[in-house]
């Protein structure tokens, strides 16, 4: 199997929702993420052999295919094909893996693998409608939403809600130290917007953190899923709207194009999990992956644990013991958002320039997903 490396990775700033991305479309978001990505490394477009993107809410401007309608508004030529997938939050790193798998395996040499969500203006759930689910499902499983399988997580784990949104505060006293410490400047692609004024703006600061998050203020919101529950919108992620990618290739054809790999990919896995629990799926991941690349958590210089809600990545630090010293050191979706299909690569092109910050060598990231999955993958940074 042929090694592959990460040459190129960028990202928008995210946008909260009917926020300063909620005027633009997320085939035109996307677009100018997968120029970004190529002009970066200054790659011709007609070399990439596929644009693999993931999006969650297919319907409205992010259906009929957004990668391809995305590479064509883009300025890719017409030969480049795209494919969008859908594996719930890890949607794009799925589509890294799918990458991945079709270059180790020799069936190509240079993939684009990223995604994008607008849910600002494709609502989440807005492709299911009022369609209930199968009873040939509900028969065999108790299919609740996500913030009910994130009370059930908390109860069950034991933590407190006083735990629960210690970690938000957290998260957002990381993303603000991050930003301000200019952190996220070389991983994101600035915009153009015009705001509410009709003002042209560059847009390319990230919206959520939140600076006067304290305790007292997110012990006052409500249970938002439970009557007397300890889910609140403070220790959830945001609704957000967002692009990014990367840019993968084989070993060999990064060297002949004299192309400057940043990292590699180690190791891959996606697994099922608890359709109830639904978000735990990271720990088993964690454990699958690290197997695969013969690695121990120990070995790992930072974690991105995608904080879907706050109970996930705690319980993730409780059954694995893990040093929470190096998990989401930068803040993550409960500070930064969480544009769903976007958010894989995401965070994969911050835990590459986090990396490279701390100049550290392993890197891992890992995604709960609705329904009960979940994608995880280890990254070694390479020196540059």
């Amino acid at each position: 199997m042929r090694e592959v490396v990460i040459v190129s990775g960028c990202r928008t700033a995210v946008g909260k929702r009917k926020g300063a991305l909620s005027g633009i479309r997320a085939e035109d978001l996307a677009a100018t993420i997968l120029k970004d990505v190529m002009d970066r490394v200054s790659l011709q477009k007609e070399l990439v052999e596929d644009v693999i993107l993931g999006c969650v809410t297919q319907v409205g401007e992010q259906a009929g295919n957004i990668a391809r309608t995305a590479a064509l508004i883009a300025g890719f030529p017409d030969h480049v094909p795209g494919v969008t997938i859908d594996r719930q939050c890890g949607s794009s790193q799925q589509a890294v893996h799918f990458a991945a798998q079709a270059i180790a395996s020799g069936d190509m040499d240079i993939v684009i693998a990223g995604g994008v969500e607008s849910m600002t203006r494709a609502p989440m759930f807005s492709n299911v409608g009022d369609i209930k689910p199968s009873k040939g499902l509900t028969d065999k499983y108790e299919i609740v939403n996500q913030g009910i399988s994130a009370e059930k997580i908390a109860d069950h784990w034991g933590f407190s809600r006083e735990q629960l949104d210690s970690f938000s505060l957290q998260s957002h006293e990381n993303a603000l130290n991050a930003m301000e410490s200019g952190y996220f400047k070389q991983e994101i692609t600035p915009l153009d917007i015009i705001n509410e004024g009709g003002e042209k703006l560059k847009f390319s600061t990230d919206e959520g953190p939140r600076k006067n998050t304290t305790l007292a203020a997110l012990a006052e919101l409500n249970a938002v899923f439970k009557e007397n529950g300890k889910i609140t919108a403070g220790n959830a992620s945001q609704i957000s709207d967002g692009a990014s990618a990367v840019l993968l290739m084989s070993a060999e054809k990064a060297k002949e194009l004299g192309m400057k790999a940043k990292a590699r990919i180690i190791a891959r896995t996606v697994v099922g999990s608890d359709p109830t629990f639904m978000l735990t799926g990271p720990i088993a991941a964690t454990e699958k992956v690290l197997k695969r690349a013969g690695l121990t958590l120990n070995d790992m210089d930072r974690y991105e644990v995608n904080e879907a809600f706050a109970p996930v990545p705690l319980a993730w630090l409780e059954e694995t013991g893990a040093n929470p010293e190096k998990l989401n050191v930068n803040g993550g979706a409960i500070a930064l958002g969480h544009p769903l299909g976007a958010t894989g690569t995401k965070l994969l092109v911050s835990l590459m320039h986090e990396l490279d910050r701390v100049e550290g060598r392993y890197g891992l990231l890992a995604v709960c997903e609705g329904m009960g999955m979940a994608n995880a993958t280890i990254i070694e940074r390479l020196e540059q």
